[in-house]
């Protein structure tokens, strides 16, 4: 069963939640309804608008282009798009998804700085002008291919301490290489905008914002007093965590800092940064299941001779309990091994790519409830695919587990979907995306943001097709479902809406109907959903259903819910 429907793959939507409910109650129903198996995300839009808001705040003269890269689901760049930030783009795929929403090229920078040519000549196509550029032969491509482009010289200026350091790859000398480049792009006719930088994503070296901000001051002068080049814009990069509990404010204290002393208010030059973590790191939740369990079995006395087992024993294929590994000055300190390894069903084919090119730590948070007194066992966590790699967690302390058990895993919203894969035929998880009322009622409308991007939170958990006898589901809605059932007409169509629906609302035959004892040969039967509860076990109670989508599926079975959001209780 996947958590999500097809109709809900291929067009996706926001589901408004309750007041009160959030994105851990969301997690713990679908968990609890039984018949979810697969992993899956939650995605909260009000954690990216909270963090927009956040910037506004902290960094009110630098306009934010989103890093696309970082995470391209459509929901999260319209909602974006709605908000008003610009897009940082690194291909012509990238370029083309973002101008589609309706966002204009003006928003948009092509921020790679080694370029296929095939994409320069789309984003001519497109226009797309803003683009960065670091070396000769990307001024020549670029003047050849697209010589009305605005140019922008990207500098290094490494930050001491990087999540994942660029500099090794991007980025030209200041001092000597960047003037250089500037009088090649005066001399082949390039308009050059001006002066882009990136310290390292995940930065935790805020100083180092000034030091490069210094820098291109210098570059920005030089341009002018010796080119007579006017520079009209600053690109201060990436670099802003974005996970629970991280903040933007010593960065932006320097930023701020640096840019009252080098590019004051009022100086003619345009500020811009290309976050990409910062806006999605912490509003995606994975919920993930354990699908499998290994832990140790009990000492028994061995049935092999005593010299074969000694052998075996101290050979290395065996499987110690103790590691001994260098300390300090070369110290042997005895690590002990994990007691049980837990096999969940994402891995780093999967969401967790993160863990091999984003350099990220993951914590494990079990879903079920832990008591106070519960023993902390030193575990393990692998990942579903037959590769000795996929391990997502080497050492973990957690409570006992059990298969049929969930894991969550919280900041997973960048770098993660982007890359996965289905290596051995394992899915990659689906997303759920819910938000507040006032989120839904702040963007919708704001273009490309429609109001038939919003659905209204629906109390019941996603079944797949049913069995013959209806399961127990709860929720609330005021809707009367009229179909007619079997293999031969598969209709089912909203019959009328009530304003309430006891147990003497309906006449006994439908009372038998709701319970399960539909008319033969495929004859009417009548569905009640209303303030009542559909079950084997009994008539109509005082439950609450939303329900948002019917049909019947091609095997005949009672009905099949799809697009439809978990209990919240």
């Amino acid at each position: 069963m996947q958590l999500i429907g097809k109709q809900l793959e291929e067009e996706p939507r926001i589901h408004v939640l309750d007041p009160g409910t959030d994105v851990w109650n969301v997690i713990r129903s679908i968990a609890d309804s039984g018949v979810q198996e697969d992993a899956f995300y939650v995605c909260d839009m009000d954690d990216i608008v909270k963090k927009y808001e956040v910037w506004k705040q902290k960094l009110p003269r630098v306009y934010p282009h989103y890093a696309v890269k970082c995470n391209d689901n459509p929901l999260v760049l319209q909602v974006l798009a709605a908000l008003g930030i610009g897009f940082d783009c690194a291909s012509k795929v990238e370029m083309t998804q973002v101008l589609k929403m309706g966002v204009d090229s003006n928003r948009i920078i092509f921020a790679n700085p080694a370029k296929p040519a095939s994409h320069i000549r789309h984003a001519a196509s497109l226009g797309v002008q803003l683009m960065t550029f670091d070396n000769e032969v990307e001024l020549h491509k670029i003047r050849t291919l697209y010589s009305t482009a605005r140019v922008v010289l990207r500098i290094r200026c490494d930050s001491e301490v990087a999540q994942c350091p660029l500099g090794m790859k991007f980025g030209c000398e200041a001092t000597m290489e960047a003037p250089r480049l500037l009088a090649l792009a005066k001399s082949l006719g390039l308009h050059v905008e001006g002066i882009s930088f990136h310290v390292g994503s995940g930065c935790g070296d805020p100083p180092v914002f000034r030091r490069a901000i210094a820098r291109a001051r210098a570059l920005f002068d030089h341009a002018e007093s010796t080119l007579g080049m006017k520079l009209t814009l600053l690109d201060i990069g990436g670099g802003f965590p974005g996970n629970k509990g991280s903040s933007i404010d010593d960065i932006a204290d320097v930023v701020n800092g640096a840019l009252d002393e080098f590019f004051p208010d009022g100086c003619g030059v345009h500020v811009i940064a290309e976050p990409g973590r910062f806006f999605v790191a912490s509003a995606y939740t994975l919920a993930t299941h354990i699908h499998s369990l290994r832990e140790p079995p009990p000492q028994s006395p061995s049935i092999l001779p005593p010299s074969v087992a000694e052998s075996l024993s101290s050979s290395r294929n065996s499987l110690p309990e103790k590691n001994e590994v260098a300390g300090k000055e070369g110290e042997k300190i005895t690590k002990q091994q994990p007691s049980i390894m837990y096999y969940i069903n994402d891995g780093v084919y999967g969401s967790f790519g993160n863990l091999l090119y984003d350099h990220a730590h993951v914590t494990p948070i079990p879903l079920k409830p832990v008591n106070s007194g519960s023993k902390l066992i030193l575990s393990s966590i692998w990942g579903p695919t037959c590769d000795g790699l996929d391990c997502v967690c080497e050492e973990a302390l957690l409570p006992r587990l059990t298969v049929g058990d969930w894991i969550v895993f919280e900041d997973m919203g960048a770098y993660t979907l982007v890359s996965a894969g289905p290596f051995n035929g394992f899915p990659v998880p689906n997303v759920l995306t819910v938000s507040s009322e006032a989120v839904k009622q702040m963007l919708e409308n704001k273009l490309p943001i429609t109001g038939e991007l919003f659905e209204k939170v629906l109390d019941i958990p996603l079944y797949s097709t049913m069995g013959n006898a209806w399961p127990s589901f709860y929720g609330e809605s005021d809707l009367i479902f009229c179909g007619k059932g079997g293999k031969q007409d598969p209709e089912w169509k909203p019959e009328g809406i009530l304003e309430k629906v006891g147990n003497d609302s309906l006449a006994q035959g439908e009372n038998d109907s709701i319970n399960g004892n539909r008319a033969a040969k495929g004859g009417p039967c009548v569905v009640g959903l209303g303030r009542g509860v559909v079950g084997t076990d009994g008539g109509l109670e005082s439950h609450h259903v939303h329900l948002h989508h019917l049909s019947l599926p091609s095997s005949g079975l009672p009905i099949q819910l799809v697009e439809v959001s978990p209990v919240v209780n």
